[in-house]
């Protein structure tokens, strides 16, 4: 409840700054300076765009590769454990009541 009531102000708190940052944003001239820096033109250009676009598929391809490169190792390790475990992947031994039941009545 504590934690609840904590993120509840804190909230609050981050929306009031919000709402203050936003009533005085007309009060700023923004006068441009009519130089522009290496930054600004980075941005505005379209090597952004073009990086992006590459890094997208980069990244699709690599985490494609990945997963059946996973998948894989998933398949290898079943078999194996496959391979090691008893009775055909079930490791629990089966208990033969009959073989109980026969040794008590020679007890008795």
């Amino acid at each position: 409840m504590l934690q609840f009531i904590l993120t509840n102000i804190l909230m609050i708190s981050l929306g009031t700054i919000l709402y203050l940052v936003a009533r005085t944003l007309p009060r700023i001239d923004g006068e441009p300076s009519g130089k522009e820096n290496i930054l600004d033109r980075l941005a505005n250009s379209e090597i952004p765009e073009k990086v992006d676009v590459v890094l997208n598929s980069f990244l699709a391809k690599f985490l494609r590769r990945l997963k059946i490169f996973l998948m894989k190792i998933d398949n290898f390790v079943s078999e194996r454990l496959k391979k090691i475990s008893v009775n055909g992947g079930s490791s629990k031994t089966k208990i033969d009541f009959k073989g109980i039941n026969e040794e008590n009545k020679t007890e008795e």
